[in-house]
Order: C-alpha cells, then sequence, then structure tokens
C-alpha cells in the first residue's frame, strides 16, 4: 500500500502510496465508491481513526487552501496546509511534494500537500504553499518529493521547454533520447532550496516504475497519493511496502 513512509517527526508521518492501493481519484472514470473505500482503507492504515485525508481538486494552478476544522467538500487549489489536518496530494506523473514545518512556539505542526505539475511548478505553486504555512508560524521547514516522471523520461517540445526555463532555470534537461525535456524534481528542489525548506527525500520516475502510476505510460490510469499526518501509531523508521 505505502511506496515509502517515515516518522518525519515524532508524532508527524509522510508516505507515498503504490498501486497496490489503487487508485485514489475521483475524476478518472473509476466507480465513486470504490474510490471512497479505497481512501477509507488508507485512512486505516495511517491509524487515522475517525478521521480521514483531505483531497484537492487539483487544476495545475497555485492557488493554496487552508484547511481548518470540518471541511466538508475538496477545494479547488493545487497545495493544502493545515496545523496538523491530515492532508494527500494526488499525481501520476507530476511532482507531489509533502511538507511539514515545525513552529517556533511550539504547538501543533504545521503540513502542507502540494501538486507540482509543469504548469504549478512553472506558476511558483511550491514557493506559494511554503508562503502560507510561513504565516501560519512554520519556522523550520522539511520537505519530501514523492516519485514524479523523470527528466530523462519527460520529453516536451523545445518551446515548452525554452517557457519553463526562463522562469525556473534547474527545469532544463535532455531526454535519454537527446529530445529536449523538463527535469520538474530538480525544479522544484531548486524553489525549496531557495525558500530556505530542506529536501529531506526524493523519489523515483514513475514511467519507469510500474509499481506506479503512470499518465504517460497509460492515459487511462489511476492516482497515487503523497500523504502527511500527525498521531499515527505506526513504527518509526522508514518503511518500503509494497
Amino acid at each position: 500500500m505505502f511506496s515509502w513512509r517515515t516518522e518525519a517527526r515524532p508524532g508527524v508521518w509522510v508516505a507515498f502510496t503504490d498501486a497496490d492501493a489503487g487508485n485514489l481519484a475521483l475524476h478518472v472514470g473509476d466507480d465513486p465508491a470504490e474510490v471512497r473505500r479505497r481512501r477509507r482503507e488508507l485512512d486505516l492504515a495511517a491509524g487515522l481513526g475517525s478521521r480521514g485525508f483531505h483531497y484537492m481538486n487539483q487544476v495545475h494552478g497555485h492557488e493554496v487552501a487552508t484547511i481548518a476544522g470540518s471541511v466538508p467538500a475538496a477545494p479547488t487549489a493545487d497545495a493544502m496546509v493545515s496545523a496538523g489536518q491530515p492532508l494527500a496530494v494526488m499525481v501520476a506523473d507530476c511532482v507531489p511534494v509533502v511538507l511539514v514545518g515545525e513552529q517556533a512556539a511550539g504547538g501543533a505542526p504545521v503540513l502542507g500537500a502540494v501538486h507540482a505539475g509543469r504548469p504549478g511548478v512553472a506558476s511558483g505553486v511550491v514557493p506559494a504553499a511554503v508562503a502560507r504555512m510561513r504565516e501560519l508560524g512554520a519556522a523550520e521547514i522539511s520537505a519530501w518529493i514523492g516519485p514524479s516522471i523523470c527528466g530523462r523520461c519527460y520529453e516536451v517540445p523545445a518551446g515548452m521547454r525554452a517557457d519553463v526555463v526562463a522562469i525556473v532555470p534547474a527545469t532544463w534537461c535532455s531526454t535519454s533520447r537527446g529530445t529536449p525535456g523538463l527535469d520538474l524534481p530538480a525544479g522544484v528542489c531548486s524553489q525549496l532550496e531557495a525558500a530556505g525548506v530542506r529536501v529531506e527525500y526524493s523519489g523515483g520516475c514513475t514511467l519507469e516504475d510500474e509499481k506506479l502510476f503512470s499518465y504517460r505510460r497509460n492515459s487511462n490510469t489511476g492516482r497515487f497519493a503523497g500523504l502527511v499526518w500527525t498521531g499515527s501509531p505506526l513504527g518509526a523508521g522508514p518503511r518500503h511496502d509494497g
């Protein structure tokens, strides 16, 4: 169910699911009842009890939603932050980023989840999420970057590469075939480092790993999730669960 998970801080967990957890998205033509069942199984596997992960309606933008208390509907946004509410971001090649911030005055950690595809990286959704976390009191922030399509595999037209590189230079790359490419994980890393955020983990390539969903491999595919939450009874240390 989890391709990778760890206790990021005492009582604070981050994880990324794999295809064994099933599709977690409601917008890809799957049976909504089955998606909700899988989401609830994920809640229980994470030890959330009566709580549940909050999901977004992701639109490749740069809006950041602040989650507080009970949220009846998924916000239309590409990033969420909270003071301890469990958060989820769904991807199938885009870059999933989960963040944990410690408050200078103590109190609940500030959590973040970001969907960073090509438009989001170019429009600054990652720095926007970091800024919102700091508005909520986060002093020291760390990030975990989940699996996404790598620069060796993400071929784009030369003009598109030029447009994105003009905004985020670290995204420049060539693919394994020598064609124009974009290295979105490198771009996200550069944005996090510029914002003073420490990157603690970066995952592999979705296109190369058949245990993960990849839109480039199969456009009729599901979505896996990046997760961040507090209070889980799971044991400490990195896990690599299939």
